[in-house]
């Protein structure tokens, strides 16, 4: 099965994620099919940064989000969403 998750990056103390597209079968370490974004969680604000039309491309083909990086989608659309209506 595929699944959409964090891939960790980064020193000791100084973590820093990738989201990746991968088989669920692998260690987190392993080789992605893709890399969708990036989540920096030591800035503050925490840094986000994913490309949704290839989240939802993978979503579609049967890919399944970890809660985390659903979390995150939920943050990146729902601020997207909010500027829209700001503007």
């Amino acid at each position: 099965m595929v699944v959409i998750r964090l891939r960790r990056h980064g020193a000791k103390k100084q973590p820093f994620y990738r989201i990746v597209v991968t088989d669920s079968r692998k260690p987190r370490e392993s080789k992605a099919k893709e890399t969708i974004g990036y989540y920096n969680p030591i800035q503050d604000p925490p840094e986000i940064n994913i490309d949704l039309e290839r989240a939802k491309y993978w979503m579609n083909k049967g890919a399944q989000a970890s809660d985390t990086v659903r979390s995150l989608l939920n943050k990146v659309s729902n601020s997207g969403k909010q500027s829209d209506k700001q503007a």
